[in-house]
């Protein structure tokens, strides 16, 4: 039997391949947690200066942003991967698989990081394009917003840029495809802590306690009409419990619980219904028990809007390149959340997925022990940077 052709992707890409893998490898064996990702932007910095790139550093505490010029156009845009990893021990049994106990890249972004490092070392070689590009090299994406903190650190200031680009890797999806939602395309992640006091006892005598345990318990069924009774049908919303705490002995009575829930909506104004309409329920089923409810309601990403003249421009880079089986059909909208939602939110923009195969060859779910970027698209997910940057900017 033959073997599998490899993913399109430029001949100039592929010649240095190897080294991009070899790469890859060495960011995977190495895993940094966000804020820690000391090595990677060390490894990172060297080969941007390397090629040519003016280097900047200290973003978000371990940033990275690569800036080239060439020709005279002002337009410029920002590419965006990922760096940080995840505490998740890993078991995958890859030869290059983590070296540090507890600490592995269970979603690819050595993979991210590889891919546009392979795509800066091309677009410095060639410079087939005419305005001003930034790499950005991003920490922290694992749920402490690296995003926000290079905005907040000045980003746009020291980087204006007419538009953003980022790209993750799609477990399940055909090596080849891309995925491509215009409009809201990752749901906003929240998280809450819902905090029940009451007043401990001994279980044989609750008539003297007032019991935590039940009110959150009531709480837990009464925030589930939430979604199904406040919620416009067509929208979304997602209110999961994931821990109820409370207690330590069979008979004793707490006189305290706590809930820790994640919330997700695809728009901003079913966020905003969630957030309000969770804290009036928390806190009047307590009362209903004789308990107080204290609601601690974080906001942590926001609903990820690809616009829509940038969506399409990236649709027509694929179609152009791939023709239309490039693009998988009917894409929908995901669940999962993106801290590249906070440049969305600031300049225009388009987050796109790139098929990281299905089965054995790359179809392992991201978040999981045994997970692993597939080597074979890195030099598409390369090549789809390259044919981006140089429609964008176009020579005259």
């Amino acid at each position: 039997m033959n073997a599998p052709l490899p993913p399109p992707a430029l001949d100039q890409i592929r010649a240095h391949e190897a080294e991009m893998i070899e790469i890859r490898h060495r960011i995977h064996q190495n895993p940094e947690l966000a804020y820690e990702e000391h090595a990677t932007s060390d490894l990172v910095a060297e080969r941007l200066a390397r090629w040519g790139w003016e280097v900047h550093r200290g973003l978000g505490g371990t940033g990275v942003v690569g800036t080239i010029r060439a020709g005279t156009s002002t337009r410029r845009i920002g590419l965006r991967a990922d760096m940080d990893a995840l505490p998740i021990a890993e078991t995958s049994g890859k030869p290059w698989a983590s070296k540090v106990f507890g600490k592995m890249h269970a979603c690819g972004h050595d993979g991210h990081t590889a891919m546009l490092l392979s795509a800066a070392r091309h677009l410095a070689a060639t410079r087939n394009f005419d305005g001003i590009l930034h790499v950005v090299f991003q920490p922290a994406e694992e749920g402490l917003a690296g995003a926000r903190k290079m905005l907040e650190d000045g980003f746009l200031d020291l980087f204006p840029c007419d538009a953003m680009f980022g790209m993750h890797n799609a477990p399940g999806v055909p090596e080849g495809q891309f995925v491509v939602v215009p409009g809201y395309a990752m749901a906003s992640g929240d998280t809450c802590i819902i905090k029940v006091k009451g007043v401990g006892g001994h279980g044989a005598m609750p008539q003297s306690a007032v019991d935590p345990v039940v009110a959150g318990a009531s709480i837990v069924m009464a925030l589930q009409t939430i979604v199904s009774r406040n919620v416009p049908p067509l929208h979304a919303g997602i209110i999961s419990v994931g821990a109820f705490l409370a207690g330590d002995a069979p008979n004793v009575i707490p006189g305290e619980a706590e809930l820790r829930l994640t919330v997700r909506a695809f728009r901003p104004e079913v966020r905003d219904l969630l957030e309000r309409r969770i804290g009036e329920i928390a806190r009047t089923q307590a009362a209903v028990y004789g308990a107080t409810a204290e609601v601690n309601y974080i906001r942590r990403y926001p609903v990820l809007n690809n616009h829509p003249a940038e969506t399409e421009f990236c649709m027509q880079v694929i179609r152009d390149w791939l023709g239309e089986g490039g693009l998988q059909p009917q894409a929908e909208p995901v669940t999962a959340s993106e801290d590249f939602a906070f440049f969305l939110e600031k300049v225009p923009g388009c987050y796109v997925n790139i098929g990281n195969g299905v089965g054995s060859q790359g179809g392992c779910m991201v978040h999981n022990p045994g997970y692993d970027f597939n080597d074979r698209v890195l030099s598409m997910g390369a090549t789809y940077w390259v044919k981006l940057a140089e429609a964008w900017l176009r020579k005259a």
